[in-house]
């Protein structure tokens, strides 16, 4: 959350660009830190057991999340859309940026006719082993049978 909020601040400090942020209540911002910006929190479909069990796995909670939030998703986006063409006043939504892990939001940014551009938040450690794969597989160091399972 953290680099997307820093991000937000540089756009913000442009003077070009107001800036929503649409956040589930699994991770919500301090939003008195950035009275600068719009919230639209969304459900993210949790329950209290669910969410604390959860954390353990984060594989799976992302995935449950990139599930539930769907819908809540594209509701939120949808009005933000309409109601930048439906007021004249307001500025239309420019382009979606969102996290890499937010991968179901590619759909609803092509169902609305919106761009999209994907921040990856991740490590630079994270980086170089992307960065690496090409390498591992071209000297056949991968994939190795058994070692991921789908």
């Amino acid at each position: 959350m953290n680099p997307m909020l820093q991000l937000a601040n540089i756009l913000h400090a442009t003077g070009f660009f107001s800036i929503t942020i649409i956040h589930t209540h699994f991770n919500s911002p301090t939003i008195s830190n950035y009275p600068h910006f719009t919230f639209c929190p969304i459900p993210d479909g949790l329950s209290e057991t669910e969410s604390e069990a959860s954390t353990s796995d984060s594989v799976a909670l992302l995935s449950l999340l990139n599930t539930n939030c769907v819908a809540a998703f594209r509701d939120c986006l949808a009005g933000l859309v309409l109601s930048g063409v439906e007021d004249e006043a307001k500025e239309p939504t420019a382009c979606l940026i969102t996290d890499a892990i937010w991968h179901f939001s590619q759909s609803v940014a092509d169902s609305l006719e919106i761009p999209r551009i994907v921040l990856r938040t991740s490590s630079l450690s994270s980086f170089l082993a992307f960065a690496a794969l090409p390498l591992l597989l071209e000297k056949g160091y991968l994939p190795k049978q058994g070692l991921f399972a789908f």
